[in-house]
């Protein structure tokens, strides 16, 4: 019986380490909202790292988390780091385009829990008397990622965050 059991459970694992072999090499998710401001006032609190504080879904994760700021104060060359706990990990993030009032591009590297790199980019666009913002991440699936991905999607992980960290940037923007 035993042996039935310790082949049933090789059988499930070899399944599984297929499975997420065979997952996609690339991920991407996209969260969308619309803030009453105009693309400037938006722009402006994407652009300076020394305002994301005030509407990141991961700012206040961990009250001890140290934050460093490099570079010139917002635009490209802006460099954003941290190192937290395990809810934030450490990593950094550096602007490497921006183009006002409309889009902003950041390199976005996780160092721990996971090594990761990835794109982050938003696009604003007029709408009315307001401003549609779409955030986006995008990145190469390594295979602990995919094994991860085998059993809750990035959508899942990351997706309500970008919905918190929108909202919140509704909020900031329109006060």
């Amino acid at each position: 019986m035993l042996k039935k059991i310790l082949l049933g459970v090789a059988i499930l694992l070899a399944a599984v380490l297929v499975i997420a072999a065979f997952q996609p090499d690339e991920f991407s998710l996209e969260r969308r909202t619309t803030i009453n401001a105009t693309p400037d006032s938006v722009f402006a609190h994407i652009n300076d790292f020394h305002r994301w504080d005030a509407w990141s879904p991961w700012a206040k994760l961990d009250p001890d988390m140290t934050t460093t700021y490099g570079g010139p104060p917002s635009g490209v060359g802006s460099v954003y780091e941290w190192k937290g706990n395990s809810a934030v990990g450490s990593g950094r993030m550096t602007i490497t385009e921006s183009t006002p009032p409309s889009r902003v591009v950041i390199a976005l590297d996780f160092l721990e829990p996971m090594e990761a790199n990835n794109i982050t980019t938003f696009v604003l666009t007029p709408n009315g008397g307001g401003t549609d913002v779409s955030w986006t991440m995008a990145g190469k699936s390594n295979y602990l990622s995919k094994l991860m991905t085998t059993f809750v999607s990035m959508e899942k992980m990351v997706g309500p965050d970008f919905e918190k960290g929108l909202a919140q940037l509704k909020t900031a923007v329109e006060q």
